[in-house]
């Protein structure tokens, strides 16, 4: 019998809390969970650092790790590093990108407008970031890339919650295309301003979300 490698724990414990299946305040005992999985704690203890560095959970001394809250705190502390890094990400790539990254680009566009049409939460916040992800994949940035990446992947469950919420889910999708559109006549400071009052906007439905 094969065991899963420490990669395949860390993404079915990511995408059991972005799911909702571990909602906030669930405890993730690293016992049991080595035990279910057949695997050594070392490694499920490896999940669960990373998870407490993309802020998914919370190590808490005699307790172990706890699935995270959202609070307000939280989101303007992930939105505030997004605001900051991701239009300087889109203003190195723009230049760089070409007629094949723009065709996958429409392509995830359009399977994100498919996802919210069907309601199918389990693929839009994997799509709204796999969407930024391709647009800045040219920056050249790697440090940054990396960072955004990670925080992308903190905000699925936050994309979410502000999709299921907001009176007009369409708006991203409308956002989407606007960015778009901007990226291929190559107005980048238009772009740029798209970009943030897209991001800032999530970040309004959130704390209307949690009010």
């Amino acid at each position: 019998m094969l065991h899963p490698s420490a990669a395949d724990i860390l993404n079915e414990l990511r995408q059991a809390i972005i799911d909702g299946a571990c909602p906030a305040g669930t405890e993730l005992r690293q016992d049991r969970l080595a035990e279910r999985h057949g695997v050594d704690p070392a490694l499920i203890r490896s999940a669960l650092l990373q998870l407490d560095a993309e802020g998914l959970v919370r190590i808490l001394p005699g307790i172990g790790a706890v699935v995270s809250s959202i609070s307000r705190e939280e989101i303007d502390d992930v939105f505030d590093l997004r605001v900051i890094l991701e239009p300087r990400l889109l203003r190195r790539a723009i230049p760089a990108l070409t007629a094949a990254d723009f065709a996958r680009i429409e392509t995830i566009h359009h399977l994100f407008i498919g996802a919210v049409a069907a309601s199918d939460m389990a693929r839009w916040g994997a799509l709204n970031a796999e969407l930024h992800l391709a647009i800045y994949a040219h920056a050249r940035l790697p440090r940054s890339l990396r960072i955004v990446t990670g925080l992308l992947q903190t905000c699925d469950r936050y994309t979410r919650l502000q999709l299921s919420t907001t009176p007009s889910p369409g708006r991203a999708e409308r956002e989407h295309g606007t960015l778009i559109a901007l990226c291929r006549r190559g107005e980048i400071d238009a772009a740029c301003r798209v970009l943030t009052t897209h991001i800032d906007g999530v970040r309004a439905d959130l704390h209307a979300a949690l009010a």
